[in-house]
């Protein structure tokens, strides 16, 4: 049986959506966040030794890392379904959206994320976090994520999917940077046709599902 040590709040989301699509038997293992720092707790590290999630079992098979469970369950139980055919121009988007997703785009969000919490630093020293922040975010994050934005704007001009004209395994890695873009970056471009886009994928019966068996999902911060 297929082993989800889902995190609430947290990337696991998409492996639950991507399972739920591909109609797989799982078992949900819940964690929940510490309410103040936010952090997973300190039990998942018993599963993997970075204490991160998503992990999951399958079998012996333990997997971490979102890009290699994703990569794990369609080329064990995929079947040809949400991956294009290799070869083709589909395919080649399929596998750029699969890795830019967490190797180019989510450490900027995770970034902006961070240099917010910066500017909420203790009174004390807040004027020179704020400082710092500002001086970072305007040199650096906002600059690369305004590009960012444009380029996926620009992609989904001339694409339903990421990959083509179906659903993809690339859209459910997509879906969770994508959500974060229009959360934290709506004022750096326009993000009209992400933000329809993450409302079609919330939409699919299966997302659905997966999210009345995780639980209630929110991005962190």
């Amino acid at each position: 049986m297929i082993q989800v040590h889902h995190l609430n709040n947290s990337r696991s989301q998409r492996v639950l959506w991507l399972l739920e699509e591909l109609e797989l038997p799982y078992e949900i293992i819940k964690y929940e966040r510490d309410p103040k720092t936010q952090l997973a707790p300190k039990a998942l590290a018993a599963i993997h030794p970075l204490g991160k999630s998503p992990v999951v079992t399958d079998g012996d098979a333990t997997l971490a890392e979102s890009g290699a469970i994703v990569e794990y369950f369609i080329e064990t139980y995929g079947k040809g379904r949400l991956a294009p055919r290799p070869g083709t121009p589909a395919h080649r988007d399929y596998r750029y959206f699969l890795h830019y997703a967490e190797g180019s785009l989510m450490p900027l969000l995770v970034m902006k994320l961070v240099f917010n919490r910066v500017r909420r630093a203790p009174l004390l020293v807040r004027p020179v976090a704020k400082m710092i922040a500002n001086r970072v975010s305007g040199q650096f994050i906002d600059p690369n994520l305004r590009r960012h934005i444009a380029f996926l704007d620009a992609h989904l001009a001339t694409h339903k999917w990421f990959a083509g004209d179906e659903l993809t395994a690339a859209d459910i890695q997509m879906s969770f940077p994508c959500e974060a873009v229009v959360s934290r970056g709506s004022a750096l471009g326009d993000t009209a046709r992400i933000a329809a886009l993450v409302a079609t994928y919330k939409a699919r019966p299966a997302y659905q599902r997966a999210l009345e068996r995780g639980g209630p999902y929110s991005l962190v911060g």
